[in-house]
């Protein structure tokens, strides 16, 4: 599914994180106001405000909604990466949800510091959206992808390919929240969904993609190419 691709990079607040940021800033304004006006110790009020900024500082770069083209000719058969972060995970595993069989399996690993959107990591036809309740490890362990909350979108690229993108729910995260809807044709560089806090997104692969990341590489969601599949 080639397109034509824009050269254009926009950053913008995700609608998931306005009632917190601005929740967040009144907070900041009135404590700060209360301690400036009626607490005659000056340091108090200055630590308020450097501790405070900075965390609302780190919210906000986790809300941003970052709106991103990937620059290359033809998006067909490319997989990238549904998420900023760092790659925790390449090994083949068994895959007994939906394909029973053997995967690769890609898991990209979002800090507190990363962004939070989540892109779909292929072109194609979104086949199945599921969401299952579950625990809350820290995202990072194996277990996390299988037994912590987590969504699920099936997607059938144009030449058949099935590829799962699993978002998942880590120790402090406590929402998904998933855009894709079955039946509906989606595209790289379009918004999967978002994870709040800490949290990983895993892709499974087929076994005869050629994978173009390594362990640790830190990623760029819909810029880095994670995989390319076997036309």
């Amino acid at each position: 599914m080639g397109k034509n691709i824009k050269k254009l990079k926009k950053i913008r607040i995700h609608r998931e994180g306005i009632d917190q940021l601005v929740g967040g800033l009144a907070f900041i304004i009135i404590v700060g106001a209360v301690l400036w006006h009626f607490v005659a110790i000056p340091w108090i009020f200055w630590a308020f405000i450097v501790v405070f900024g900075v965390l609302y500082g780190i919210a906000v770069n986790f809300y941003q909604c970052p709106i991103r083209y990937l620059d290359v000719e033809d998006t067909n058969g490319i997989v990238v990466a549904p998420a900023d972060g760092k790659v925790v995970v390449i090994e083949e595993v068994n895959e007994d949800t939906y394909f029973h069989d053997r995967r690769i399996q890609v898991s990209i690993f979002m800090s507190l510091t990363n962004v939070h959107a989540n892109w779909f990591p292929v072109d194609g036809k979104v086949k199945l959206v599921k969401h299952f309740n579950g625990n809350f490890h820290k995202a990072y362990l194996p277990k996390a992808s299988s037994e912590n909350e987590h969504a699920d979108t099936l997607i059938t690229t144009e030449d058949g390919t099935d590829i799962l993108c699993r978002q998942i729910a880590g120790a402090v995260a406590r929402r998904i929240v998933t855009y894709a809807k079955e039946g509906e044709e989606c595209y790289i560089d379009e918004h999967l969904g978002f994870i709040k806090l800490g949290s990983r997104v895993d892709v499974f692969l087929p076994l005869d993609a050629e994978i173009c990341v390594k362990m640790n590489q830190k990623t760029v969601g819909d810029q880095t190419i994670i995989a390319k599949l076997k036309k």
